[in-house]
């Protein structure tokens, strides 16, 4: 493999810096790259089972080539794996697997996964080092980079974790091949979640080029590297999310919610939660009239075209009333006080943090929104 096809960004922490390598064939790489920062060490792979029948032999054979020991953990995919008891089993798998501080966990999955594993390890022995290596799209351009890791409650998505950086990313753009095409649109979502952020011309590109990231190539690694470099700047600036890291959730508020009404099921992906959520903020917005009614109706346009949901009545089954979701929306970790903070738009990459948003106010819009379906 030529070095050319590889793409290399950095995420400055000072000691806790560390390289997020984006390109093709890298899950053959990961024994090497991984022994050259700790070389023969024990490495706890934490996987699901959908993930290990499809790349964990690859990475098994490369540890061992690497003079490296691997132990995995096997784990059921989907979002209800994210859990206490889950958590129970992962931790004491890895202490069965004698992962000691000097060794490395090493997450090979999804979000959920790397959300699991990075959690396991921040936890194991009061904190050790861990290796993200997503296989999907939504995890390659977001949850794997900027170390929040965690698990979810009965009060929510995310609510129990931790920050934890890992001390590498490597993102193998072609796993994304054998990804569903429902995976890659959910990934998708958090794509053109960066160009709505502050990049419009980023989301213009996508509009133009979308069927070329789903197609893979060059405009795929351009869209997660765009993606990366956007998040790794926002973490290096606020890693603990005391200020604009915040911005980083655009469309989760009410994505959260919906997920979490729809019980963390297959009913509703997180990417699809997101899409949901950000056609919503910006339609929102435009109610609020902080931005003019074509951003929202041009966001919600290309999230439809590229195959994502963005109503509630896209959502199969029953979901909680509106005083069931304002309850959720109450639970978000962006809550102060009982205050109500959302990300909301002034148009296309004009986003921004609004403290004190009247409830009454959110609670009139989810009506709103509940009746048109």
């Amino acid at each position: 493999m030529l070095d050319s096809d590889i793409t290399r960004l950095g995420v400055g922490l000072g000691e806790r810096s560390y390289d997020i390598v984006i390109g093709p064939g890298l899950l053959a790489q990961a024994g090497a790259r991984i022994a050259a920062l700790r070389p023969g060490a024990r490495i706890g792979i934490v996987t699901d089972r959908n993930v290990a029948e499809r790349h964990l032999p690859t990475v098994e054979a490369a540890l061992v080539a690497a003079g490296l020991t691997p132990t995995a953990i096997v784990i059921e995919p989907g979002e209800k794996s994210k859990s206490f008891a889950m958590f129970e089993q992962v931790v004491d798998a890895l202490l069965d697997a004698r992962i000691e501080r000097g060794d490395l966990v090493l997450a090979l999955g999804g979000g959920v996964v790397g959300d699991l594993a990075g959690f396991a390890a921040a936890a194991l022995r009061r904190g050790v080092d861990f290796v993200q290596v997503p296989t999907s799209l939504l995890a390659q351009v977001d949850s794997s980079v900027g170390g929040k890791t965690g698990i979810n409650s009965r009060h929510g998505k995310n609510l129990v974790g931790a920050f934890h950086q890992p001390i590498l990313v490597l993102a193998d753009a072609d796993v994304l091949d054998t990804l569903p095409l429902r995976e890659f649109r959910s990934g998708y979502a958090e794509v053109a979640k960066y160009g709505l952020i502050d990049n419009a011309p980023f989301f213009a590109w996508l509009e133009r080029k979308w069927q070329d990231v789903f197609r893979g190539g060059a405009a795929r690694i351009e869209a997660i590297a765009t993606s990366c470099a956007a998040k790794a700047a926002v973490v290096a600036r606020d890693e603990k999310e005391t200020g604009d890291r915040a911005l980083l959730n655009l469309g989760h508020t009410f994505g959260h919610a919906l997920e979490a009404g729809a019980g963390f099921s297959q009913r509703l992906l997180h990417g699809e939660a997101v899409a949901i959520g950000m056609a919503q903020a910006f339609r929102f917005s435009a109610r609020q009239g902080l931005c003019a009614p074509a951003d929202a109706e041009r966001v919600e346009a290309h999230l439809r075209t590229v195959g994502l949901p963005t109503r509630i009545k896209a959502i199969p089954g029953e979901l909680p009333d509106t005083d069931g979701l304002m309850t959720l929306i109450g639970q978000d970790k962006k809550v102060s006080r009982g205050a109500l903070t959302f990300i909301l738009a002034r148009g296309i990459g004009q986003s921004f943090i609004a403290r004190d948003v009247d409830p009454a106010d959110v609670r009139a819009f989810l009506e709103s929104e509940r009746q048109a379906g």
